[in-house]
């Protein structure tokens, strides 16, 4: 008699002696085939036998026919919970192979975010070096948008109580290159405006007007595919999802309205000079 006979078991309490027992039922050929061997074996022990080992070697009392049948034996509540646990698993056809065995520390995710935490830093300081060097006045206000974006982003991220993942860590990165993409297309569009248009703030106006649509249709999309992996995504995907979504909208209000305010401080107290930017 193999345990793919064994239907259900479960701890029950007998109302007649007040004693917990294990109840136990079989399909139809385990109700024959134990009844035909309860009945030749009275008063012998019946193992229950699991990988090998024997759990439980109950004395047989009686003929036990119909497939319905319970072990006593002075259990528990809970040690008759963990034999029928025991039988109901031993019921399960499907064997178990190690494939592989990993010891994880605890503190191998802490590891992970430090290391995210570095990328950030190293990531950040080479665009703040390549984005003064590269546009003087205009990228020292970048930069400074940049550092207000992320004091915001962190703020929303506190102010909800989300924690830092590395996928959030993740989110941030894609922030700061999103931020710095944006102003790079208004400054290399002034640039070009600069060329055709001798008056500094038209050219000013014109370039974060005509630049518009492509940072708001880039935006618009990274928005979308947050919103899709958060709803289809799993817990860390779901992280990565709400950190860049809020990192959009920061990220569009930091360049709206902090770098184009500051910026066109800049340019109207230099708007005859001819190397604007």
């Amino acid at each position: 008699l193999s345990g793919e006979n064994l239907l259900d078991a479960q701890p029950r309490m007998n109302n007649q002696t007040n004693e917990t027992v294990v109840s136990f039922t079989l399909d139809r050929v385990g109700a024959k085939r134990f009844g035909k061997a309860t009945s030749s074996n009275i008063g012998r022990q019946l193992a229950i036998v699991l990988d090998g080992k024997i759990i439980s070697a109950p004395v047989i009392r009686d003929t036990i026919a119909g497939g319905n049948g319970q072990i006593s034996g002075g259990f528990t509540f809970q040690s008759a919970t963990d034999l029928a646990l025991l039988l109901r698993s031993g019921a399960l056809p499907a064997p178990l192979n190690i494939i592989e065995e990993r010891t994880v520390g605890p503190d191998l995710g802490q590891d992970s975010i430090n290391a995210g935490m570095i990328a950030l830093l190293i990531g950040f300081l080479l665009v703040i070096i390549y984005m003064f060097f590269k546009y003087k006045v205009f990228g020292f206000i970048t930069n400074f948008t940049l550092i207000v974006n992320l004091i915001i982003l962190l703020g929303v991220l506190t102010l909800f109580e989300a924690t830092l993942t590395l996928p959030g860590i993740a989110g941030i990165i894609l922030t700061v290159g999103m931020a710095v993409d944006a102003n790079v297309l208004i400054f290399e569009r002034i640039k070009e405006e600069l060329k055709n248009e001798k008056n500094n703030i038209i050219a000013f106006d014109s370039g974060y007007t005509k630049s518009r649509t492509a940072i708001l249709d880039a935006n618009i999309t990274t928005l979308l595919a947050a919103i899709i992996l958060f709803f289809m995504g799993s817990g860390p995907i779901k992280g990565f999802s709400v950190t860049l979504g809020v990192g959009i909208f920061t990220t569009l209000f930091s360049v709206y309205f902090i770098a184009r305010l500051l910026t066109a401080i800049y340019v109207s107290k230099n708007k005859d000079k001819e190397a604007l930017i």
